[in-house]
């Protein structure tokens, strides 16, 4: 075609009156063997190559896997296929079925990645397997079914890239770091690389090449990759990787302190807002093959902690945790944990119910501390589910253990929560009898946090009793010793309260400028931006507002969906049947109305 002959050239000096003498489009198809930098003849090829594409006859087309091209060729990276898209390609091979959610399920499962798809319509197609067997296949083989009758696989395509010269030549921790990034569902955090692989050498640069090889890619600050290579790649014993084994102790170190909202370090956990995904299946996975480990539950709990005060969402863990045999020493500690989870989504009958066998199993350990800490929070489920009663005798018993061990912090706490119950129950002078006696508990230093719970406390005890003003200076004095240490759910709480008390006055900028502040304090809880909402809801169903309410409670309602939380979703319903009656009341009085109000103004222009 271009006159070379049988000879190969060693430049295109003989070949420059045929390749300019026409327009020509040149393809260069899989060109990662002979454009890997580290490939034999390397340089010269890469000459050859710029070239080609300085030529004004040529349009050159480059398909790699290898982005290390030509600097002066256009990059056009290809991205997975649509849904619809990989759909169609699978169906188009397959032939076998109707479309359906499982053939969707597994689709979406490999990313939509063009090749694995391919592989597994060909396979399913070959085997002429139905939908059920397909999903089978797929549950006990996962990317092992992706090879051909012509011995066509996602293996053989992903080993090529490994023996590529370039991969070869980062040296033999290529691998198990390739495994380790493969292990985790979001792959790595680039601000922790050093930190996670201290003995790796060159681990930023050996990261960067996985790129230019198209093992992986970059997305919002993690190196991660597509689900059929994460699949191929991931070591198939964890334990048996001891790059993945030093990974999963320096994330267990860093989980191991005890974290409080009053003390040093609290704003630092919040790295587990981004990395809560990858920590949650290193557990889920440790948790299975490492069972008996102290080690392992004792992370497990810590980890539901950060959750609870930095992301609150469910885990997917209570299974195994209840799961656990009850002599275990850490399951009344994991179920403790697990409770707060149910908490932070509003569920307090799973929460009940989790504390309650805490309790339990506390109560026959004989840990007197861990009982008291277990009954304040088990009373505090209760005044949530309006069991009131139940909840003070369980506090006041919380209480008298920990007047027995001298415990002045907890005291103090353990109060807080008694007055909290005893407001709830109507018992304002006795819940404010407690709440001072709580103050007077707390030290200056050290305990700002119980502090903020007695002042927020205080507010609303007097916000009831209709003194406003020591209302307002107590939520006020949350707010300031919240705002200090970023305290996001005491900063959400008092500016709610102050919203709701402002417009109870009838001081609307006032309450308004409060629950904008609350919903800004609510960016990583999602209940509590519902509650915000509702609210907000609520402020605008009283003004009349009953369009604007409506589509306030709607969004409320389905964040409360979302998390399960469906004692509020009710109350939502409950809101919206009202917004809903007095929209139909206008309407219908507009009906009447305004037909009177015509002919009365046409008559009043006939008097005129």
């Amino acid at each position: 075609m271009t006159g070379a002959g049988i000879e190969n050239p060693e430049d295109l000096t003989s070949l420059y009156p045929f390749l300019s003498s026409k327009e020509m489009v040149i393809i260069l198809d899989n060109a990662e063997s002979i454009l890997d930098p580290e490939g034999t003849n390397a340089r010269e090829i890469y000459g050859i190559v710029e070239e080609l594409g300085r030529l004004e006859t040529i349009c050159l087309c480059i398909t790699s896997r290898i982005t290390a091209i030509p600097p002066d060729c256009e990059t056009l990276n290809i991205p997975t296929l649509s849904m619809e898209a990989a759909r169609d390609t699978f169906h188009r091979i397959y032939k076998h079925g109707e479309q359906s959610n499982t053939v969707n399920n597994i689709l979406k499962r490999l990313d939509f990645h063009p090749l694995s798809i391919t592989l597994l319509a060909t396979v399913a197609h070959h085997n002429q397997w139905g939908t059920d067997r397909l999903m089978k296949e797929w549950e006990s083989r996962r990317t092992g079914v992706l090879q051909t009758v012509h011995n066509k696989s996602l293996a053989a395509t992903i080993e090529l890239s490994l023996t590529s010269p370039m991969f070869q030549e980062l040296g033999p921790d290529a691998r198990g770091l390739l495994g380790a990034v493969a292990f985790f569902p979001q792959g790595v955090d680039e601000n922790n690389v050093d930190w996670l692989f201290p003995a790796v050498l060159n681990r930023a640069s050996v990261l960067d090449r996985f790129c230019i090889l198209s093992l992986t890619h970059r997305n919002n600050g993690f190196i991660t990759m597509l689900a059929p290579l994460r699949d191929y790649l991931r070591p198939k014993d964890p334990k048996s990787s001891p790059l993945l084994c030093t990974t999963k102790e320096r994330y267990f170190s860093r989980l191991s302190f005890h974290i409080d909202p009053g003390r040093p370090g609290f704003e630092e956990a919040r790295w587990i807002v981004s990395e809560d995904v990858n920590v949650e299946h290193l557990l889920d996975v440790f948790t299975s093959i490492d069972r008996e480990s102290d080690d392992v539950w004792d992370t497990c709990g810590h980890f539901m902690e950060h959750l609870y005060w930095h992301k609150k969402r469910l885990v997917s863990l209570g299974p195994k945790i209840e799961g656990l045999r009850d002599d275990h020493p850490f399951k009344p500690r994991c179920l403790v944990k697990l409770s707060r989870s149910f908490q932070s989504v509003g569920n307090e009958a799973e929460r009940k119910r989790l504390l309650a066998h805490a309790l339990k199993l506390y109560r026959e350990q004989g840990d007197e501390n861990q009982v008291a800490l277990t009954l304040r929070f088990l009373s505090d489920s209760n005044r949530l589910l309006r069991l009131n009663k139940e909840g003070i005798q369980q506090a006041e018993e919380a209480l008298e253990i920990l007047n027995r061990l001298g415990d002045t912090t907890d005291q103090a706490r353990c109060l807080i929560d008694l007055a909290r119950l005893m407001y709830d129950d109507g018992q304002l002078g006795a819940a404010e009898k407690a709440a001072s006696r709580a103050i007077d508990l707390v030290p200056e230093k050290g305990t700002q946090f119980p502090a903020c719970l007695c002042h927020g406390m205080l507010g609303d005890i007097y916000c009831t009793k209709g003194e406003s003003e020591k209302a307002i200076y107590h939520y006020k004095t949350a707010l300031g010793i919240a705002s200090s240490f970023n305290w996001k759910i005491q900063l959400f709480w008092n500016h709610y309260s102050l919203a709701e008390l402002f417009f109870d006055e009838g001081k609307f900028g006032d309450a308004y400028t409060h629950i904008e502040q609350a919903k800004s304090h609510a960016e990583d809880s999602a209940y509590h931006l519902g509650r915000a909402m509702e609210v907000q809801a609520g402020f605008w169903y009283r003004q009349h507002r009953f369009d604007e309410a409506r589509s306030e409670v709607l969004r409320a309602a389905d964040i409360y969906g979302g998390i399960g939380a469906t004692g509020d979703v009710e109350d939502c319903r409950r809101l919206i049947r009202k917004i809903d009656q007095e929209i139909n009341n206008g309407r219908l009085l507009e009906t009447v109305l305004l037909p009177m109000c015509i002919d009365f103004a046409f008559s009043a222009r006939r008097t005129k």
